[in-house]
């Protein structure tokens, strides 16, 4: 049974009551809502109707108002937003604005699931014109949020935590929903009844054809394809097999699950179609494990997050945390599918160093944590690489549990971490003079504090961590865009890598040879640090000295979601690929 907690009647009365005039923005936006593509999914026709339904029963649900999400949900929750909490600023009446409210749900997810939420993205900024039309309906969503969360102290200016618990159990119980329509897709394809429970063959049936659609998106054709020949899936999916290991580990959770709740065993036996002697699987069942496979499936994943990693790693002997463009191609002209976008696509993915004067070179971490990378990308959510960067922001802040820190405190915690050479070692963090002088200069401009959710403190961190922490740009310089959302070539020509190759005349020995004896200033290795801030968070309400007045304006906008299952690409671009079959002519790959 759900909570009603603290949001009481007048909360679950507020969210009826805004939709009675919210619809009408909400139907405004939806014009051409439905793509040109061919084969478009059930998520990407949703209409605006079917959209604010979900909207208000997600809502409804996450605050208690006879829905799901129970209390203890909402305590797990705050419990694992706490440490981030305490080091976002506040207001007088110790709440947080809308800006550290949404950066709180963009790292909840991105730390626990490697998941980015569409709209909450930190270089997207709310007048970004290029969004599909999925996302701009759902950027109504925010403001509707907000609206009912400050219903719940409208004398009261801001967010408190659990208004934050809020805004995480929403976007939970709309990608449920999402989860819970593709499945009754699959169940009306294949002719089955959602009330009759099957045994575990017919599930793992029901299960590859879900992941099948999960991974191919609106391709229909491709999905209707591979799903009636064996052999063609297990050719376009290499290591399909290793797929399918991944699902059975998951049917073998909700089993210990079952073992352990008598109630649940006892549910899932005896129902139409099954087998007392049998386990049978009823379509809650396989729900939940619909939902197991989006919240592991990073997991299962970094394995070849990990290995793409270690490569580059291997072309950045300098510890830079860059490549240079040349060996990135060489490379790809090598692989069988990796290091093939183009230029100009690096550059919109925020990837791209073009300020060295010894070329251009690809930054390590946000390639790793581009787009392109992402193994599953639908209109609501994107499945990533783990982000390295996240364990060592949430150790300074539970180290420093304040908004902001002094240089001095900071350089004692970070000096005490360690820092990735390879994948096998680790070495302590070494900050030279460079790096503490600008640390000091960050606070200079601050007061004598260093805000810690600010570009510059960002930025610092990334010189710190080349390899761990992404280059932090301006808001609104570059865009998570997926391959098949690019508008142009995304993938560089073979002639396009092999020229960029062919200006590379330097292996790794003679590079290392030729800068023994150069500093890192000469390297020019600090060349991108720019001295423009931005502050994530509300911190222009602390009593502090004379705070520069960067904000960032629109930042982790657009809420995310429809109701329905969306439009995703898979895998990774090829230079030179025939395989018709999946989305924008990207070859999957497992390792």
């Amino acid at each position: 049974m759900s909570s009603l907690s603290s949001c009481g009647k007048s909360a679950c009365f507020a969210v009826l009551a805004l939709f009675s005039f919210y619809p009408a923005a909400v139907v405004a936006s939806a014009d051409g809502f439905a793509p040109e593509r061919k084969g478009a999914s059930l998520r990407a026709s949703v209409d605006a109707a079917a959209f604010e339904s979900e909207l208000q029963n997600a809502m409804g649900e996450a605050l208690g108002c006879g829905g799901h999400v129970t209390e203890e949900r909402l305590q797990d929750i705050e419990n694992s937003l706490k440490s981030m909490h305490r080091t976002l600023p506040k207001n007088s009446q110790g709440r947080m604005d809308r800006r550290s409210l949404r950066h709180l749900a963009h790292r909840f997810f991105n730390e626990k699931f490697s998941l980015v939420v569409r709209g909450f993205e930190p270089s997207r900024p709310v007048s970004d014109a290029n969004w599909g039309n999925a996302e701009i309906l759902s950027a109504r969503v925010p403001g509707f949020v907000e609206k009912v969360l400050e219903s719940r102290h409208s004398n009261e200016r801001g967010f408190d935590i659990r208004d934050a618990a809020y805004v995480v159990a929403t976007i939970e119980q709309l990608i449920f929903d999402s989860e819970s329509i593709l499945l009754e897709k699959i169940y009306k394809d294949q002719r089955k009844s959602v009330q009759t429970a099957f045994s575990q063959p017919v599930l793992r049936k029901i299960l590859e054809a879900y992941i099948v659609h999960w991974l191919m998106g609106d391709d229909q054709e491709g999905i209707r394809i591979l799903l009636s020949n064996r052999t063609l899936l297990e050719t376009a999916f290499p290591n399909w097999d290793l797929l399918g290991h991944f699902v059975v580990g998951q049917i073998s959770g909700l089993e210990y699950e079952r073992q352990h709740s008598p109630v649940r065993a006892a549910k899932s036996h005896g129902l139409a179609g099954g087998n007392a002697l049998e386990a049978s699987y009823s379509f809650d069942d396989v729900h939940a494990i619909v939902g197991g496979i989006t919240k592991s499936f990073a997991s299962f994943w970094e394995s070849e997050c990990i290995e793409m990693k270690d490569t580059l790693m291997s072309m950045d002997p300098l510890h830079t945390g860059r490549v240079p463009l040349s060996k990135f191609y060489g490379t790809g002209l090598d692989s069988e599918w990796r290091f093939g976008e183009s230029e100009s696509y690096l550059r919109e993915l925020g990837a791209l160093d073009e300020t060295n004067q010894r070329g251009k070179q690809v930054i390590i971490p946000n390639y790793i944590q581009a787009a392109s990378n992402c193994i599953v990308t639908t209109s609501h959510y994107m499945v990533c690489c783990a982000n390295d960067c996240n364990p060592i922001l949430s150790e300074i802040e539970a180290g420093i549990a304040a908004p902001t820190a002094e240089p001095a405190q900071l350089l004692a915690l970070v000096q005490n971490m360690s820092s990735v050479t390879s994948l096998e070692d680790e070495v302590p963090v070494a900050i030279d003079a460079t790096l503490s002088a600008q640390l000091e200069s960050i606070a200079a401009a601050h007061g004598g504090q260093v805000p810690l959710h600010g570009r510059l403190f960002l930025q610092w961190l990334h010189y710190v961590f080349p390899r761990e922490c992404p280059f932090p740009h301006k808001t609104g310089t570059v865009v998570q865009t997926a391959p098949h959302e690019y508008n142009g070539d995304y993938v560089a020509t073979v002639e396009e890598m092999k020229a960029h190759k062919e200006t590379d005349v330097t292996d790794v020995a003679t590079e290392l040879s030729a800068n023994a004896t150069m500093a890192k200033e000469e390297m020019q290795w600090m060349s991108q640090w720019s001295e423009e801030e931005e502050l994530i968070a509300g911190y222009e309400g602390l009593p502090s000295g004379s705070w520069r007045k960067f904000f960032i304006a629109g930042s982790f906008v657009a809420f995310l979601l429809c109701s329905a299952a969306g439009v995703v690409s898979f895998g990774r671009p090829k230079a030179e690929s025939s395989n018709f079959l999946l989305p924008t002519h990207r070859k999957a790959h497992f390792v």
